[in-house]
């Protein structure tokens, strides 16, 4: 029989030693998992929406971030590394603000992989749910071209809509429309 202690970390430990951690880590109410690494499709899919965002949002008062921008989800205890995070919010924005997390984001993408999606349609669907605003939720499949969108209403509750393949992906957060071509353009996904 083996035995093995299970370590609780505080989220100032945490926050310190991920600045300088080689793998990054999800945190969740104490502990640590380790960050799978993405394939070609899942690296395009989210290169191509954070490219439209970033030209979109240009002179706005809103930023995007990719990859290693974490969201904290306070009532969650939890910090997550969503592929594509946008805010708006100067609480995000500000000198004074977090270097390292954002905790008001209006819209957050993941891409799912097989490893991840069970993950990214329960759990952070869950804590996401919990974060301040109204967030738009936005799930990219990297297996083929389908895209779901969790729109948070005034109640909290969270309204699910998927276009089909020939309509356009609205993100109503930052009011940008996307086609499937430029989501998956040179992902390999037909």
């Amino acid at each position: 029989m083996q035995h093995g202690r299970v370590i609780r970390w505080t989220e100032s430990d945490y926050l310190r030693a991920e600045r300088e951690a080689v793998v990054r880590h999800e945190y969740v109410a104490g502990q640590l998992f380790a960050m799978a690494g993405g394939s070609k499709a899942h690296n395009t899919i989210a290169l191509n929406i954070a490219a439209r965002l970033r030209t979109h949002l240009r002179g706005r008062p809103c930023r995007a971030f990719i990859a290693d921008m974490k969201v904290r989800v306070e009532g969650a205890r939890s910090y997550y590394y969503p592929d594509v995070v946008v805010t708006c919010q100067a609480a995000d924005l500000s000198p004074a603000s977090p270097r390292d997390y954002l905790t008001a984001p209006s819209l957050i993408v993941e891409v799912l992989s097989a490893s991840t999606e069970t993950i990214d349609r329960r759990e952070k669907l869950l804590a996401y749910a919990q974060l301040p605003g109204r967030l738009e939720y936005v799930l990219v499949d990297s297996a083929s071209r389908r895209v779901d969108i969790y729109r948070q209403e005034e109640d909290g509750e969270m309204v699910l809509e998927i276009p089909a393949q020939d309509e356009l992906v609205h993100l109503d957060s930052v009011r940008l429309a996307l086609t499937f071509e430029e989501i998956y353009e040179e992902s390999g996904i037909d």
